[in-house]
């Protein structure tokens, strides 16, 4: 919930989207109600299908609204870019370099070569990727790749980071390394992030709030502060109040991943 004191970023009120299909309109998300404090990091953990990631793309305005509200506040600063996102796919251009990648969005906004390249590669340097400047993408692993992903978006300067699995598809000793490398730069840089994740355990490790979606059609079943001392790494993990905050968000998950899975019968 966000306090007095703190500036909403992110409001979604009532927000519903309908799809066409042939078998007649699906509900995605259905009365969907979000606020985002300026800042906060907020994980959306739902089972498959519900929702999750058509409300993410509803806020990067890549998908239209059917009704209700959601809208990105902007801030003082119009030159920067509202919001940037990252997807669990590798969303990067293979016919560029690393460094070429990272600046592209500086580029598209008319920064200057020496200003975008000089931002690149502070970024660069901070995921560790300053030494594979000039490699292309397929000369790096799927962690590396991701990492130009995140340095891409951060680079770019943006109100609010969207991330939509950003770590789903890699091992689990590359996804434990890049989630202490995430905790790292949002502590050095306080984005308002919204993450969208099937796993409570890194909802609770990098979130300041879980909110729980409902099966199809998503909409609000449960939030949850995660009231654990920053900065986290993985050795947080190992906390008793840590595994007793996943235990009562899977308490409150548990039913509307059984309702998903039945309906899949």
């Amino acid at each position: 919930m966000i306090g007095p004191e703190m500036t909403t970023k992110i409001v979604a009120r009532r927000a519903n989207k309908i799809f066409p299909s042939v078998a007649g309109p699906v509900t995605a998300i259905r009365d969907f109600d979000l606020e985002v404090a300026e800042g906060e990091f907020v994980c959306i953990v739902g089972p498959s299908g519900c929702g999750k990631s058509t409300f993410l793309r509803i806020l990067a305005e890549l998908e239209t609204l059917t009704s209700g509200e959601v809208r990105i506040l902007p801030g003082a600063d119009p030159s920067k870019p509202l919001n940037n996102v990252v997807f669990q796919e590798y969303a990067i251009f293979p016919w560029k370099t690393v460094i070429d990648n990272v600046a592209f969005g500086l580029q598209m906004r008319g920064a200057s070569k020496k200003e975008r390249y000089a931002t690149a590669d502070e970024w660069l340097g901070r995921v560790g990727l300053r030494k594979f400047a000039h490699y292309y993408p397929s000369q790096l692993s799927g962690g590396m790749k991701q990492r130009v992903s995140i340095a891409r978006a951060l680079a770019n300067d943006p109100e609010v980071l969207l991330m939509d699995e950003p770590l789903g598809a890699l091992d689990a000793q590359t996804r434990a390394v890049l989630q202490e490398e995430l905790l790292r730069i949002w502590e050095a840089s306080r984005k308002t992030v919204v993450y969208i994740t099937h796993s409570i355990e890194e909802a609770v490790l990098l979130g300041d709030r879980v909110v729980i979606m409902t099966a199809h059609p998503g909409t609000n079943k449960a939030a949850f502060e995660v009231d654990l001392p920053r900065p986290r790494t993985i050795k947080t993990s190992s906390t008793a109040a840590f595994a007793e905050l996943s235990g009562a968000i899977w308490e409150a998950l548990q039913d509307e991943v059984r309702r998903a899975m039945a309906s899949q019968l």
